[in-house]
């Protein structure tokens, strides 16, 4: 009885043991099994852990800054928001009434009432409002922010906005947002070519955390650095790149042109300090139809502009006789005839005559009987305009060169039968005002590591290559100098570019009026035109190149048409010359009465009174903005000045609005950038006007404008060239 007891309790206590050993090797394989990653109702419980006790940031960084020669921004990335509303009752903040808050964000987000409403009552805890609602300004969250609706949030981005609007886009580009990683993607100009230095690295961090949240000591974390864009500095300068603006949409309104295009440039660097093309677009609005940068991207025949070039690469061969004497009207060559825009010509006139006159007769002439066609066409290799000019933004095409047929080359001696870019013609044209060195267009100056300030590429200018002597550039000049004051050339005859003569500046050029083909035929009328200028400033030693070309302006019937270039050009051209210190009172002092210049100091923190001062018994004007210390100063330290010159002294105390009276538009922009505010500028010439009176507070932000007037040259006197310079007739 005993020993079956035992037995039976021997049994139980094996059989107990053993299915507590078989739970255990269960458990034990379990936590192998989970271990090893394994799923458990399709869980990865490993994984799902970890989600559960790991935090993960995103280390959000800035695509790189944009910014003019000046340091003014020019494309920055700002922050954006993306609109949503938590419409399920489940939540305690959600949207209460759903039509009123239709009705109120429908204007904000541009969209209509019933539209919005209908987002608003989708079945889904959170909604978004699809384009309308993405990127949404911070003006227009406060605008939402002030209706204190329920439900309403946002999601913060960044988002790519360009300050100047449409100013330089076609230089700028924009972007787009890359949808796999959320970042934006240059898509256009700068914003393009540089995108791999502009796009920034997005950071990460990765550690473990405790239930409440709190990061586990000693517990190392995964950390993945952010580095943001690279900043990159052009060689654009705002105030230079604001006048050509405004006075080519001040032409675009008045003449309705088909397009035009505006260059200014540096000869001696080849930096392009302002580019213009219309139409245009705003980057920010991302309302391109175009997708070409005229400037570099559209070959056109030129016109008379090239006559510069046939001239002085006659000067240079040493076969160039001024004084030599051709018969005017019609020329008569192998497949064809051409004939002068003065169908009648000038009769027996020199060359030198002819070129002031804008004779094609002259240059056909000059360049078959004493140049010779093959010598001209290496001359306008030489030139650049066989090749890009391999300026570093995408898209630029070379010209189109018709050289087969003895015609076409003669035709080329003025600007018909073969095609240019805008910005070859700048290019070649630093040749004649940089003493024969001609130098590659650039845009991009440095590019800069924002956190180190570390320069990562720096452009410097580079020559490409030395068409001509530097004595041959010197008599191109002379000659283009009595294209804009020769007022009696010949039998009562003005050269063709009077109009944009600016006494006291020594303004040299060349006109062009160049016909336009369509389906191989010359279209006619003054309208069908392209009306060009190409210009630099002062004579002997130019500091700048001005080039602009419109197509196609609707002129009215007294207009003849070189008004909508001269309009550009004067404006330009004068606030240009000032800006670089090259104004009358510069030039009279150094070419007529040889006053001293002196460099202007680094005032900042000096006292104002002791300052202006100073400045008076140097002979510099000094106009000062505020009292105490000195914070700010216009011009820049060791810029040169001359007597007579504008300075302005912004202090530390209330500023108040000087009196701008006489002003000169450069001036106006010294003190518009200085103190913050956005300028309008209405008019040529000098300030007769501001909308905020002398005395009253300055507050940065605020809008300026300024009425300017001032004697300006009739393009009438231009007359003689303007229907058909260019003309030629085949037979």
């Amino acid at each position: 009885m005993f020993q079956r007891k035992r037995r039976l309790i021997s049994f139980w206590a094996g059989l107990v043991g053993g299915l507590f050993l078989l739970a255990f090797f269960v458990i034990i394989g379990r936590f192998v099994y989970i271990a090893q990653g394994k799923e458990i109702d399709n869980h990865q419980l490993l994984s799902v852990g970890k989600k559960q006790w790991s935090q993960y940031k995103i280390i959000d960084e800035k695509r790189g800054t944009v910014y003019s020669e000046n340091g003014r921004i020019l494309a920055e990335d700002v922050p954006a928001y993306t609109l949503y509303a938590i419409v399920s009752p489940d939540s305690d903040n959600h949207v209460k009434n759903k039509q009123k808050t239709a009705e109120a964000l429908a204007p904000i987000l541009d969209m209509k009432t019933e539209d919005v409403l209908k987002i608003l009552n989708r079945k889904a805890y959170q909604v978004e409002f699809g384009t309308k609602g993405k990127m949404l300004s911070y003006s227009k969250k406060k605008q939402i922010d002030r209706l204190k609706l329920p439900g309403i949030g946002y999601l913060t981005e960044s988002k790519r906005y360009y300050p100047d609007q449409s100013s330089a886009a076609y230089t700028l580009g924009f972007t787009q947002t890359n949808p796999q990683n959320n970042q934006q993607k240059g898509v256009f100009g700068i914003e393009q070519s540089l995108d791999q230095y502009l796009t920034e690295k997005d950071g990460s961090v990765r550690y473990y955390r405790s239930l409440s949240g709190v990061p586990i000591p000693d517990e190392k974390q995964k950390i993945k650095k952010a580095s943001p864009g690279k900043d990159v500095y052009l060689t654009l300068n705002t105030r230079i790149q604001t006048v050509l603006d405004q006075a080519m949409s001040r032409a675009s309104e008045e003449y309705k042109p088909d397009s035009m295009i505006g260059i200014v440039a540096d000869p001696k660097t080849g930096k392009i300090l302002a580019m213009s093309t219309s139409p245009g677009f705003n980057p920010n609005n991302r309302d391109i139809k175009q997708f070409s940068n005229a400037a570099i991207s559209e070959p056109y025949e030129p016109g008379s502009v090239m006559k510069t070039f046939t001239v002085a690469s006659a000067i240079d061969a040493g076969v160039y006789k001024g004084s030599d004497t051709y018969q005017s009207g019609d020329y008569k060559t192998d497949g064809g005839t051409i004939h002068d825009w003065r169908r009648q010509g000038w009769g027996a006139i020199t060359f030198d005559q002819g070129f002031e006159l804008s004779s094609n007769v002259g240059m056909s002439v000059l360049t078959d009987k004493y140049l010779g066609v093959n010598k001209l066409g290496d001359y306008l290799r030489k030139f650049g305009f066989m090749q890009k000019t391999g300026i570093d933004l995408p898209g630029e095409r070379a010209g189109i060169v018709n050289w087969q047929w003895k015609l076409d080359k003669l035709e080329a001696s003025f600007g018909q039968a073969s095609a240019f870019t805008a910005m070859q013609i700048v290019q070649a044209a630093t040749a004649i005002g940089n003493d024969g060195k001609m130098m590659r267009p650039y845009v991009v100056d440095r590019i800069v590591n924002p956190k180190t300030k570390k320069t990562l590429l720096k452009h410097h200018p580079v020559v490409a290559g030395h068409p001509i002597s530097a004595s041959a550039a010197k008599q191109t000049r002379a000659l283009m100098r009595k294209v804009v004051t020769d007022k009696d050339v010949v039998n009562g005859s003005s050269a063709t570019g009077l109009a944009y003569d600016l006494p006291g500046y020594s303004v040299i050029g060349k006109t062009g009026t160049a016909q336009i083909s369509l389906n191989g035929q010359y279209m006619f009328g003054k309208n069908n035109y392209v009306y060009s200028f190409l210009g630099m400033a002062p004579e002997k030693d130019p500091k700048l190149i001005v080039y602009v070309a419109v197509k196609q302006p609707q002129l009215k019937a007294t207009e003849l048409g070189p008004e909508p270039v001269v309009d550009i050009v004067r404006p330009v051209m004068t606030s240009a010359l000032q800006y670089l210190q090259v104004d009358k009172k510069a030039t009279e002092s150094v070419e007529k009465l040889q006053l001293p210049s002196v460099k202007f100091e680094n005032y900042t923190g000096a006292d104002m009174n002791a300052t202006v001062q100073e400045l008076k018994q140097k002979g510099i004007v000094p106009i000062t903005i505020g009292s105490g210390t000195i914070q700010k100063q216009l011009p820049y330290p060791e810029e040169k000045l001359f007597t007579g010159n504008k300075v302005i002294l912004s202090g530390s105390g209330q500023k108040k609005m000087p009196t701008l009276t006489g002003w000169s538009l450069a001036d106006v922009m010294k003190l518009a950038e200085m103190e913050e505010l956005k300028l309008v500028a209405k008019g040529n010439g000098f300030v007769t006007q501001q909308s905020i009176a002398a005395g009253a507070d300055l507050k940065s932000g605020g809008v300026l404008t300024v009425t300017l007037q001032g004697q300006k040259t009739s393009a009438s006197s231009n007359a003689s060239e303007s229907t058909a310079e260019s003309g030629s007739s085949n037979p």
